[in-house]
């Protein structure tokens, strides 16, 4: 049933702090496809190396298909339960679009020309050559900084998610024919919650936080 979206009055802050994994979902709540595209285009406003955006989304909405992904996600009903499952993936040859993305920044007159050229040439070389390792790296890195940016923008817009990464990734892959060149980085479900999720207790700063020097 569609719905429309809650108001949300938090603060940037409040955002952070109230922010749950959520596990269970109210079933055949709908977001409509333009509010998942607003959320998902404010997880691509993420910071990224050399501005290359190595993450990419898959959007899993069709009761069929997320029915098929149940099994591979060891039967985890948020999987079923979710408006939507967003799969996380890092495109390890996100270097391709160099070209498009500093093309269009010296057309937006955010570089000169000549300096974009440069730009490209540097990046293609270097990422290109990149270990397979180093490349895998770089593309979980990128995608999980908009992973994060994607949980907080959903919740600003009223809405709940869970990052999953307890889900067969080969199976996935396999099953949804995703090309070796994406590396699976999480199974994000997004919804209403069906019940507020848990809270959490965090170490303490000093604990975890060091200065100048790890001792």
């Amino acid at each position: 049933m569609p719905t429309s979206t809650i108001e949300r009055s938090e603060t940037a802050v409040e955002i952070i702090r109230n922010r749950r994994s959520v596990r269970s979902f109210v079933p055949h709540f709908t977001i409509p496809h333009e509010e998942l595209k607003e959320i998902l285009e404010l997880a691509t406003q993420a910071p990224s190396s050399s501005n290359l955006q190595h993450w990419r989304f898959l959007v899993i909405d069709s009761p069929e298909l997320k029915e098929k992904l149940l099994p591979i996600a060891n039967n985890q009903q948020q999987v079923a339960q979710a408006s939507a499952v967003i799969a996380i993936l890092g495109d390890k040859e996100g270097y391709r679009n160099a070209e498009t993305i500093y093309s269009s920044a010296a057309r937006a007159g955010y570089m000169p020309e000549d300096t974009a050229k440069l730009f490209i040439s540097r990046t293609v070389s270097n990422y290109s050559a990149l270990p397979p390792e180093k490349a895998r790296e770089v593309a979980v890195v990128d995608a999980s900084l908009a992973a994060m940016q994607l949980m907080l923008a959903a919740r600003a817009k009223g809405y709940d998610t869970v990052p999953m990464g307890g889900y067969d990734s080969s199976k996935f892959m396999e099953a949804f024919g995703i090309p070796d060149r994406y590396v699976p980085v999480m199974l994000l479900p997004i919804g209403k919650a069906a019940k507020p999720g848990h809270p959490t207790v965090r170490l303490p700063l000093d604990e975890v936080t060091f200065w100048n020097r790890i001792s």
